[in-house]
């Protein structure tokens, strides 16, 4: 059975700033190695998240895993995605389908966020 991974993000009016999330995906599949991995997005930008599944289903996923790419625990990650999902098992009887977790608190977001702040102390000149 093929599993998919949909990356739910929230999506911007500026088409260019929704390029990451893409390119998050890819490093995603590189990684790990996903047979499919799809993005898709809340709001402001296409496709949004019925139609990301449907591309999981198109593309053969029998189980698809939702996986909010969102840092708070909000009302989207809270409400909204729950919503979706279920629309998405009432469209897809036939697909498994589960939520992730969203980012939340992680070490590894920590140490990300301290590398910026070295890379910012680097660029500044400061020591």
């Amino acid at each position: 059975m093929k599993t998919a991974i949909l990356l739910m993000a929230h999506g911007s009016r500026i088409p260019e700033a929704n390029d990451a999330v893409r390119e998050i995906a890819a490093m995603v599949k590189s990684i790990a190695g996903y047979d499919i991995v799809e993005v898709s997005f809340r709001e402001n930008h296409p496709p949004n998240i019925q139609q990301g599944i449907d591309t999981c289903v198109a593309r053969g996923a029998g189980r698809i895993l939702l996986v909010p790419y969102f840092l708070y625990l909000g009302a989207h990650v809270l409400e909204d995605l729950p919503k979706e999902l279920e629309e998405a098992r009432q469209r897809h009887p036939g697909v498994e389908m589960a939520m992730g977790r969203h980012l939340g608190v992680h070490r590894r977001l920590a140490e990300l966020v301290v590398d910026r702040i070295e890379e910012s102390f680097a660029r500044e000149g400061w020591s």
